[in-house]
């Protein structure tokens, strides 16, 4: 990212955070409540009162919003729960650590089931259509990261029509909020969230040195094959524009499957790998990334990985939810540590 552009973000980001570090006032929700969700009117008579989630950072929203108790049963993880919602966790039906079956969701009779991809609940959802959940009368909610600006029926895990916003990310804390009537703590959370985020991108421009180049690895449906990288428009992408670094990686994807020889060729100066619990893939494991690039020929020579500038960061870190600002203040530290070589 050229110089003149990254001071201009982080003066739009400090401005930003200026103007909205002080949670606003936050009025109780008036029901029926009624908003727009991913081009799907939904309304509320209610607070949910038995939610069922899919998708972790879904899960860990409500958990933040402190709206826990309220939920029945949670499915699709990637990493164990955050420390502070073990707790609360621990007392909550877990479905499935992937993509439950419809029946199984439908069997707790939820009132409200909050969903992270539009893969999994949408008109070719892995669990069902939001008709089929809403002609039982339970309405659906999509984090709006995963549908406003993005295409998710290109790509296996869609396509990115416009690049990631942050705001995407305040709006489903907002909206969850506003849904349960917990306004204040959704403002405290944002508030919070746009100071960490500010704090990170000023911790990065005091990093001396040239930009610093990267790309995320995701997964691999086998360790040998194509790895899914972050494209140039999704969440990782955002957080490497933000800090001033360069994704190497050219496409609107968002977790596009990209040779190693061409990886190589791009040369970043740092390689970040999920971390997760799942094991959904054998490459979901990242002591056999590891391995893998310390092994391969292709990889093994790579510069990221002989001088071992390798992050190690949680998967869902790397999408839309409470842990991208762990993630982000984890890269603004990484940028030190090569400028520190360099």
């Amino acid at each position: 990212m050229p110089l003149r552009r990254f001071a201009l973000l982080l003066t739009a980001v400090t401005l930003s955070t200026a103007a909205l570090a002080t949670p606003a006032p936050a009025t109780a929700t008036h029901y029926p409540l009624t908003l727009d969700n991913c081009g799907v009117p939904l309304t509320f008579t209610h607070a949910p009162r038995k939610a069922v989630t899919i998708g972790q950072a879904a899960t860990e929203m409500l958990y933040a919003l402190g709206v826990g108790e309220h939920v029945a049963a949670t499915s699709l993880w990637f990493n164990a729960v955050l420390p502070q919602y073990k707790a609360v966790n621990d007392g909550i039906e877990r479905l499935a650590d992937n993509a439950p079956g419809f029946e199984s969701v439908i069997a707790r009779r939820p009132d409200f089931v909050p969903v992270q991809f539009e893969w999994m609940v949408g008109p070719q959802g892995a669990v069902g259509t939001r008709e089929q959940f809403h002609d039982l009368q339970i309405p659906t909610y999509i984090l709006p990261s995963d549908c406003e600006g993005k295409n998710n029926s290109v790509g296996a895990d869609g396509t990115r029509l416009e690049a990631f916003r942050i705001d995407t990310l305040y709006k489903s804390i907002r909206q969850l909020a506003e849904i349960f009537d917990v306004q204040a703590r959704g403002e405290q959370l944002v508030a919070g969230y746009q100071t960490r985020l500010a704090k990170a991108v000023e911790h990065a421009r005091k990093a001396d040195g040239k930009q610093v180049s990267a790309v995320f690895w995701f997964s691999s449906p086998d360790i040998s094959v194509d790895p899914y990288v972050a494209g140039r428009k999704g969440i990782p992408a955002f957080m490497l524009d933000t800090l001033g670094m360069r994704n190497v990686i050219d496409s609107d994807e968002e977790w596009p499957p990209v040779g190693w020889e061409t990886i190589a060729r791009a040369n970043p100066d740092i390689l970040i790998i999920a971390r997760m619990d799942r094991r959904r893939f054998p490459a979901d494991d990242h002591e056999k990334k590891l391995a893998f690039l310390k092994s391969d020929p292709v990889t093994r020579n790579m510069a990221a990985v002989k001088q071992n500038r390798i992050v190690i960061m949680d998967a869902s870190a790397m999408e839309s939810s409470v842990r991208l600002f762990n993630g982000i203040e984890q890269l603004g530290d990484a940028v030190h540590r090569v400028a520190d070589v360099q």
